[in-house]
């Protein structure tokens, strides 16, 4: 279950939220209702970027080997039919 909170509680309820994140559960914190910030563990930071930067590394890997060239509608196509939409 996603845990949407008030930026407030960030410093109100700082031990409630540091337990969260590091049983996993990023918290999603508002500020005047509005989307303001995720807050989540070190470990679960380090595993999104990590695979962002494996991904980035076969990225320029696939594109020192061959001379293929995607355009943009072409990525993001894939990218599209991948994710359902």
């Amino acid at each position: 279950m996603i845990d949407i909170r008030p930026v407030s509680d960030l410093r109100n309820k700082y031990t409630e939220i540091e337990a969260a994140v590091n049983d996993g559960h990023p918290i999603f914190l508002t500020k005047n209702g509005y989307g303001a910030m995720v807050v989540m563990s070190m470990e679960q930071y380090s595993e999104l970027i990590d695979n962002v930067e494996y991904k980035l590394d076969e990225a320029d890997l696939e594109a020192k080997t061959t001379s293929v060239r995607l355009s943009h509608d072409d990525v993001f196509g894939e990218v599209r039919k991948a994710i359902g939409k």
